[in-house]
């Protein structure tokens, strides 16, 4: 499963791979899932597994710092591994990652559009709000249909649809607005990276059509710069602090 990175492998092909019943390898992956080392995604009726380079990173480093006390080879043996999970050049990481913002109606949705174009195959995004709007603002989902981006599966929501069991891990969770309007932002598990990138909300805009049409192009621009440099950044070489640390640089280099 690592060498095939982020594309993964169907859970038939793993149980055939491994001569493991498919109900035994379905308890398995289901709990490799729910910790983080795994993620999920339906295509057509399979299930396809793709190892989470972050967690699996997480883990390894655990045991060999935490649970190898008093038995140097077995942590030469884990050690071992490190390298093959952060460096395989035939693993490209998958990540998770969710935008927030009050509404969930303009540039949490963007961000969400954006990311899943620019980084298909290695991000999965999505975005949700604190207080969504019955749906995302007419002229966010135009423009973004006039830019080539898939618009049919936008819609406003709580972030409470990502807070249960159900819900898909998050490697990352970015806020696009000054404190959530002074909210405090739910916990997401351990698991997740946060960071802040404040931008301008378009419900604020005045000025004539023409205007608020330049100054929803600047936000946008924003928005694709930042996440540009979101998905370039070296993650393989970055441990959660410096992830955390290189997330709130970006939203700063932009600001600038």
């Amino acid at each position: 499963m690592f060498a095939r990175g982020a594309s993964g492998l169907a859970a038939g092909e793993i149980a055939g791979r491994l001569g493991v019943p498919s109900s035994t390898l379905s308890f398995h992956l289901a709990a490799m899932e729910r910790e983080g080392l795994l993620t999920a995604t339906r295509q057509g009726r399979s299930i396809v597994y793709a190892v989470r380079v972050m967690g699996m990173r997480d883990l390894l480093g655990f045991l060999t710092e935490t649970c190898c006390a008093g038995q140097p080879g077995l942590c030469g043996d884990i050690a071992g591994l490190l390298p093959a999970v952060s460096e395989a050049p035939s693993m490209t990481p998958s990540f998770n990652v969710l935008f927030l913002c009050t509404a969930n109606s303009a540039r949490s949705i963007m961000a969400e559009a954006i990311l899943n174009t620019v980084g298909a195959g290695r991000f999965h995004a999505w975005s949700a709000g604190s207080a969504p709007a019955d749906r995302p603002q007419p002229k966010v989902i135009e423009r973004l249909a006039s830019l080539g981006h898939d618009v049919a599966s936008l819609r406003s929501k709580s972030w409470e649809e990502f807070m249960g069991k159900e819900a898909p891990p998050m490697d990352f969770v970015i806020a696009l607005c000054d404190m959530l309007e002074g909210q405090q932002c739910p916990d997401f598990g351990d698991r997740a990276v946060t960071g802040a990138w404040p931008l301008p909300d378009p419900m604020k805009f005045t000025g004539s059509a023409v205007e608020q049409a330049a100054l929803l192009n600047e936000l946008y621009a924003a928005l694709d710069r930042r996440i540009r440099i979101f998905v370039n950044l070296p993650f393989a070489a970055l441990d959660r602090i410096a992830a955390r640390k290189r997330l709130d640089e970006i939203g700063a280099w932009v600001r600038a």
